[in-house]
């Protein structure tokens, strides 16, 4: 069931290797010389065959980005490795190898049809990321174990699957077990189902695949919600109050404060603790929902900006399209006529008028792309000013609403700092009814004892505060300076490039003129 090393030495796939495949496989006569002599590029080639080369390892494809197709059968080739740079493969045959594993696969979410024929395959996994494939063979390999067919229920597009010579094939309900849990396939081991034998399946599975769909159900519910969850969480990090919608904040700042903690059994601090919670929980959730509103006008004023850029770009190009038609329609009875010109000076003077109309043309069309810069330049600065006025606006109103956490924090600290000390003197005096908890009672020694304790579980709260408030004004600000820097620059790039979009029309139009010789017009 496998390939034995042979008496030539085991290969890895070098550059020398896949440059006289592409050679040998690339277009032959005179194309093919040209090719040889220019050089192949890798990233152009679309189909690959390095079949029968006694490869023992896959290696320097990182080139062949481009790669629709590839051969590597009947090697012996041991591991899955060396292909996530080939993310539009849609062909791959690794059949005849020495592989025992299915790995190595996640990046091409465009493969088609995979061939695993005879190797030493015993489990079925690893291709989740192959939400494309349509084919597959395992032919000949090791796989005993019917539940690798439940794994294959996730491919939707499957309708080809090869499995003969695997030991699962010998069982007795191969057949029927895989028609009951692949209903949509029509092809098995390179015969077509038949609808009897589907309607059998079904019919005999029936009572499992129930029970299997229902779990499939609940666990695709279950897979929806975290996603739907996911999004949202998403969203609310681009406002920048994820998490300020519940008390998150709150228990935060008592995740690490034992002596909070501690004081919270103290008589009459629960019901103060509920009652700071409350209203804590109420500001986070003020600032949460500014946020959203605060979001949804920096994306509307985002949309606005981009849609005037875009049809300020538009606008533009269409004037310089006229220019350009008006002058090619202009540039052909220029050229015919040179050409048809006898006289020498008139065949000057025609150059020379030909050559002021190129001229004048790329005068027009700079002067445009002028034009488009300056007025570019105005709608950029604007929405600069505007934006960042939003973020200044959100910043400054977060940060009030955030006082008024650490005002709720402060006002909590001075009555826990009563109670404490009240509770601290009641010990004292022998006037404290309630049985305390022993840790809770250790901080009851003496006066600066308590006061420390309580003070420390105030610095830890006040700390969470000014952190969560640093965090989202340094996130919002950083994402307001990235969006900025990044708009100045694409605009700096499409002004590059549409300058020298238009040297280079403009070149062309005059080397087309250079290239009406006088001699060959005479001629």
């Amino acid at each position: 069931m496998h390939r034995l090393y042979n008496s030539v030495e085991p290969r890895v796939m070098d550059e020398d290797m896949l440059k006289l495949a592409v050679g040998e496989q690339g277009p032959k006569e005179e194309a093919g010389q040209l090719a040889r002599q220019e050089g192949i590029l890798f990233k152009d080639v679309l189909s690959l065959r390095l079949d029968f080369q006694n490869i023992l390892r896959i290696d320097s494809l990182w080139q062949f980005e481009n790669l629709r197709k590839l051969q590597l059968d009947n090697n012996i080739i041991e591991k899955i490795e060396g292909l996530e740079h080939l993310v539009h493969l849609v062909w791959l045959d690794l059949s005849f190898n020495n592989i025992e594993a299915i790995e190595g696969l996640d990046t091409l979410v465009n493969l088609e049809d995979l061939s695993l024929f005879n190797n030493r395959i015993s489990k079925i996994d690893s291709l989740d990321a192959l939400v494309k494939l349509q084919v597959l063979s395992l032919g000949n390999n090791q796989i005993g174990n019917m539940m690798n067919i439940i794994y294959l229920r996730r491919f939707k597009d499957l309708r080809t699957l090869s499995l003969s010579g695997n030991p699962i094939a010998e069982l007795e309900d191969y057949k029927m077990f895989i028609c009951a849990h692949l209903p949509d396939l029509v092809y098995l081991d390179f015969h077509r189902i038949d609808d009897h034998m589907k309607e059998l399946a079904e019919s005999k599975h029936q009572y499992s695949m129930d029970e299997l769909k229902h779990r499939e159900n609940l666990i695709q519910a279950q897979l929806d919600d975290e996603r739907a969850q996911q999004e949202e969480l998403e969203k609310h990090k681009a406002a920048f109050v994820e998490h300020l919608n519940s008390p998150f904040l709150f228990d935060s700042m008592y995740a690490e404060d034992v002596e909070g903690n501690k004081l919270a059994s103290l008589p009459g601090v629960s019901e103060l603790l509920q009652a700071y919670k409350d209203k804590f929980v109420t500001i986070c959730l003020n600032i949460f929902e500014y946020g959203l509103k605060q979001q949804e006008k920096r994306k509307l004023e985002l949309d606005t900006f981009n849609e005037c850029v875009q049809e300020a770009i538009q606008e533009n190009q269409e004037q310089g399209k006229r220019r350009i038609a008006k002058f090619e329609e202009k540039h052909l009875l220029s050229l015919n006529a040179i050409r048809d010109e006898s006289d020498l000076i008139n065949i000057e003077v025609k150059i020379l008028e030909y050559s002021e109309d190129i001229t004048e043309l790329f005068n027009v069309l700079m002067t445009l792309e002028m034009q488009l810069v300056e007025q570019l330049e105005e709608t950029i600065n604007m929405f600069e000013r505007n934006i960042i006025d939003l973020v200044a606006l959100f910043i400054e109103n977060v940060q009030s609403l955030m006082a008024q956490c650490r005002d709720l924090e402060n006002h909590h600290h001075e009555k826990l700092l009563e109670i404490s000390i009240n509770t601290l003197e009641k010990i004292l005096k022998g006037e404290l009814d309630e049985d305390l908890p022993d840790d809770l009672r250790a901080l009851f020694v003496d006066k600066d004892t308590i006061v420390n304790a309580v003070g420390a579980s105030h610095d830890i709260h006040l700390l969470k505060i000014d952190n969560r408030e640093d965090e989202l004004v340094t996130r919002t600000n950083s994402w307001c300076a990235h969006l900025v820097d990044t708009i100045h620059k694409n605009e700096m790039m499409r002004n590059r490039g549409r300058v020298k979009e238009i040297s280079q029309y403009i070149d062309h139009m005059q080397n087309e003129l250079d290239s009406l010789e006088c001699s060959d017009v005479i001629d």
